[in-house]
């Protein structure tokens, strides 16, 4: 890890174009067959410094009650999706470490969840819904990615469908400055929603593959060159308890709820998340209209084609609004070309100067040509304000 390194400001603002130096979009599947009041939320595992596995007591105790041995999980029993094996409640996630499952090459290997929206559900009420914007064509980070993006990284997870991988925030903890360990995504990224229950071994990898290398330069790289922060695990969870009972990993339903925001822990080491990475993001829960902002920026690892999920890219645009039902929530959109795998990568605007998360990439049509995020207002700071105090500190 090279936490002592030199970090330059991500963000300029110039005129009314905000020029982010962070990225957004969609997730991504692959190897082998295996993931109001909106506080959803639980727990995990971690290991000792001579790297073995040690279960804490009550995550010991919660995979019992589920008829769950801890050994035989960690040996494959995780690959076990049967109904009566699948966690769903908002209490019930677990995610015990796997030391050394996500090699270089299961991360390359992960795609990217299909969350895409058809054009008969964005146009489902045109009377809120600003016009389609023109798409923005996505440019790639600069180069270390931990001089420009450094609290932007990947999320890799399992699901029925194969190995996944989403991207995500770096944000700071209100009660714990400076020693942040919580991370924002999308709620997709975590748990199927209506249909299904909590993903598992969720791994975050802060400025994954750094120097933005190529697919054929990184065939030999080194474990530090594809993940320089370290893997980050999730020991605790929260999604909003709308995602939770009428997301669906396709098509509109549940988006404007489509959040999440996790607790990790490094695979090794004992230092936070954000004083290995330098740096992490205030979240704005103000909700602001889209007409009073003159610029958003999205940041993430776009993997479907034409992109590969190797390099991070960013989308800077006016947002106008999107309404998939009069009863829900407006969201947030922008033109981009970011295809899946930037699902859950966060949304950016400048504010007095400093660089904020206002939202995380949700939905996009098929043919990318813009995204869509949800409002982040009461709900969401209720999430957020639950797991900073619950968990934050641990």
């Amino acid at each position: 890890m090279r936490s002592s390194r030199r970090r330059r400001a991500f963000v300029a603002a110039t005129g009314l174009t905000a020029v982010l130096t962070l990225t957004a979009t969609a997730c991504d599947s692959g190897d082998d067959k295996a993931s109001g009041d909106s506080t959803a939320s639980s727990s995990q595992s971690s290991h000792d410094g001579d790297n073995k596995i040690k279960i804490p007591d009550d995550i010991k105790h919660k995979l019992k009650q589920h008829g769950i041995d801890v050994d035989q999980w960690q040996k494959g029993g995780w690959k076990n999706w049967d109904k009566d094996k699948w966690l769903s409640e908002a209490k019930d996630f677990v995610n015990p470490v796997i030391a050394g499952l996500w090699k270089p090459e299961r991360m390359k290997s992960a795609k990217e969840p299909d969350k895409t929206i058809s054009a008969k559900d964005a146009a489902a009420d045109q009377g809120i819904s600003d016009p389609e914007p023109a798409p923005v064509e996505a440019k790639a980070e600069k180069t270390p990615y931990h001089d420009y993006a450094a609290p932007v990284g990947k999320v890799f997870f399992d699901s029925p469908e194969g190995s996944m991988v989403c991207s995500r925030t770096v944000v700071k903890d209100v009660n714990h400055p400076g020693k942040s360990n919580l991370v924002w995504t999308a709620g997709h990224c975590v748990h199927a929603g209506g249909s299904g229950g909590w993903y598992r071994n969720i791994a975050f990898v802060p400025s994954y593959n750094d120097q933005g290398k190529s697919e054929s330069e990184l065939g030999n790289a080194t474990a530090s060159e594809i993940a320089p922060y370290g893997q980050w695990w999730a020991d605790w969870a929260a999604t909003s308890n709308e995602w939770i009972s009428g997301g669906d990993e396709t098509g509109g339903a549940g988006a404007p709820y489509d959040y999440a925001v996790l607790h990790v822990k490094p695979e090794q080491g004992s230092k936070s998340l954000e004083e290995t990475v330098g740096n992490a993001l205030d979240v704005d829960f103000s909700a602001p209209s889209a007409q009073d902002i003159s610029a958003m920026g999205a940041w993430g690892y776009p993997a479907a084609p034409p992109y590969n999920g190797l390099n991070m890219f960013q989308c800077v645009d006016k947002p106008g609004r999107l309404s998939l039902d009069p009863t829900l929530p407006t969201m947030y959109r922008i033109g981009c070309t970011m295809t899946g795998g930037s699902s859950g990568g966060g949304w950016f605007r400048v504010v007095g100067g400093e660089t904020k998360l206002v939202s995380n990439t949700s939905i996009g049509p098929s043919g990318n040509t813009w995204l869509a995020g949800p409002q982040l207002g009461r709900g969401a700071e209720a999430l957020y304000d639950n797991m900073s105090k619950e968990y934050g500190g641990r």
